[in-house]
């Protein structure tokens, strides 16, 4: 699931209500009409009485014949980092200043997923992708426009993606995608001496931190930069003591996604709980 920057137009066709159990063994996202109109809603910040609003349906952007549905946290409500944290443990994402889940009809296909950090055993092929990029070096930075940034972006979007519906890329696109957001992002440079070589875009939740995304040099493809930032990220939350990595959604019979369940194990969530998935 992508929500495409600046093309997505967000309608509010209906308001909700999302009420979470307080049972940690069965985490429940509860959707509910309201009782009176929009509104007059509350519009605390408490989770309970958050607004959500569901955009109209649109082409799926992962598989074909498809249309899927977008939920959206209010954005103009004040969303603080535990209340954000609270959302990403029911399977929400980020995509610039819209949290969000798919809210589709019959379809249950994209299941949020999160890597179990001090837990994690990385594989030979991950071994060797670690080894192969240890001349590079991560450069944290707030995530405000570069030029620099801004054309590896473009390159890799209208290199590896003249598929998707980011395609071509655009600074309006980049902006509202990327660099609009939340307090708790943060950009990740990656170079070897002076070369960017790539940017991860990570956000740190109060339990875990979360991949956005991840942009890299397409003449770099050999050395896996998206894996290493990947990697890069599970030692960075280790070294946090935080025991998570959310890296979105996993989609079964979407070639695109199949890398996520590369990192094990990992816990997927099916609506009320996070199950284990084992090496």
């Amino acid at each position: 699931m992508r929500t495409s920057g600046a093309r997505l137009v967000i309608t509010a066709i209906r308001a909700t209500r999302v009420v979470i159990s307080s049972d940690p063994d069965a985490i429940l996202l509860r959707l509910t009409e309201p009782s009176s109109t929009p509104d007059s809603l509350d519009t605390s910040t408490s989770i309970d009485e958050l607004r959500f609003f569901a955009a109209p349906p649109h082409e799926c952007s992962y598989l074909p014949d498809r249309h899927a549905t977008t939920l959206f946290a209010d954005p103009e409500a004040g969303i603080n980092t535990r209340i954000y944290s609270q959302l990403s443990a029911v399977g929400f994402r980020r995509s610039g200043k819209f949290i969000y889940r798919p809210h589709c009809e019959g379809c249950k296909a994209c299941v949020p997923i999160r890597v179990l950090v001090q837990h994690y055993a990385p594989r030979r092929r991950q071994r060797r992708i670690w080894k192969q990029n240890q001349d590079l070096t991560a450069i944290e930075q707030t995530p405000v426009f570069r030029e620099e940034h801004y054309a590896l972006y473009q390159r890799y979007i209208d290199t590896r993606h003249v598929d998707g519906d980011m395609y071509p890329a655009s600074e309006e696109q980049y902006q509202s995608f990327l660099i609009e957001g939340r307090p708790e992002a943060s950009f990740v440079e990656f170079r070897a001496k002076s070369k960017l070589v790539a940017v991860a875009v990570i956000d740190t939740l109060t339990d875990g931190l979360s991949s956005i995304y991840t942009y890299f040099d397409p003449d770099e493809d050999k050395r896996s930069p998206g894996g290493f930032a990947i990697q890069w990220t599970i030692e960075r939350a280790r070294k946090m003591a935080l025991p998570y990595l959310y890296l979105g959604y996993w989609i079964a019979d979407s070639k695109k996604m199949s890398y996520k369940c590369d990192y094990q194990p990992f816990e997927r969530f099916d609506g009320r709980r996070w199950h284990t998935s084992a090496p």
